[in-house]
């Protein structure tokens, strides 16, 4: 009998990037497009003065996390996002969990990442060009306070 795959399939092949899907406080809001999901380390060099060594020792620091950004067509009378970003006045966001989860074949959660304590920091609508032939596409963009993964 041959093997049709099915069996490597769970372990030999990654994940396509695809399919995947966002869910923002309760909401799942379908987005073509997910950017900056990365956690950085800053390295700490110190080195002791009666070191025989002529270099220094390299610790790990605080960790950094870029924001996310978010991009979506638009609609006719889609105002969700905008909605979300009037919301923010003078540090009194209602900050909420970002749900970022990357589908497998059968359109199930195969690996979801969790983004703490987020609000949207930017908010940017498309160029627009008489000769373009693309949709119109909106962008926000996400601070947060960092991320893990959920399973």
């Amino acid at each position: 009998m041959a093997d049709n795959g099915a069996a490597q399939a769970a372990t030999t092949w990654p994940l396509v990037k695809f399919q995947f899907s966002v869910k923002i406080g309760s909401d799942e809001i379908l987005f073509q497009e997910v950017t900056g999901l990365a956690s950085e380390t800053q390295v700490i060099e110190y080195r002791v003065g009666n070191s025989s060594v002529y270099s220094t020792v390299k610790m790990p620091g605080i960790k950094k996390f870029g924001n996310v950004t978010l991009k979506k067509g638009i609609f006719k009378d889609d105002k969700k996002l905008w909605e979300m970003y009037n919301k923010i006045k003078m540090n009194t966001f209602e900050r909420q969990t970002v749900v970022i989860s990357l589908l497998d074949e059968s359109n199930n959660v195969a690996m979801s990442w969790n983004l703490t304590n987020a609000f949207p920091a930017k908010m940017s609508v498309t160029d627009m060009k008489s000769d373009a032939n693309e949709p119109a596409v909106e962008t926000i963009e996400l601070a947060h306070e960092g991320f893990n993964i959920a399973s």
